[in-house]
């Protein structure tokens, strides 16, 4: 294999580890969200646990996070802004990845 070959490999092997990576890192910020969108709602124990997953569940619905931001926002019945659930998926990303980093 030549040199070029190696570094080739190298960079498709850092592509996929950084989209698993983000992967991993968004699917915990939506299962956060939906534990900070339970508790608004007055849920906890397994409740919140269920809803989180839901939640987790929505971001598959379509590309992006909009899908996750209107169930959340659906959900809170005006519990919440939509400008206030984004704010929160900003805040709760840096929390996720320091998570799932700390998981390596």
């Amino acid at each position: 294999m030549s040199t070029f070959d190696d570094r080739e490999n190298a960079f498709e092997n850092k592509y996929a580890h950084d989209a698993e990576m983000q992967f991993k890192a968004e699917a915990r910020r939506n299962k956060l969200l939906g534990l900070w969108a339970a508790e608004l709602m007055g849920k906890s124990g397994e409740d919140a646990a269920e809803y989180a997953k839901e939640v987790v569940k929505a971001d598959f619905e379509e590309a992006g996070h909009e899908d996750v931001v209107r169930k959340v926002s659906g959900d809170l019945g005006g519990k919440a802004t939509d400008d206030e659930i984004r704010a929160k998926m900003a805040e709760l990303l840096i929390v996720a990845k320091g998570q799932v980093m700390d998981e390596v």
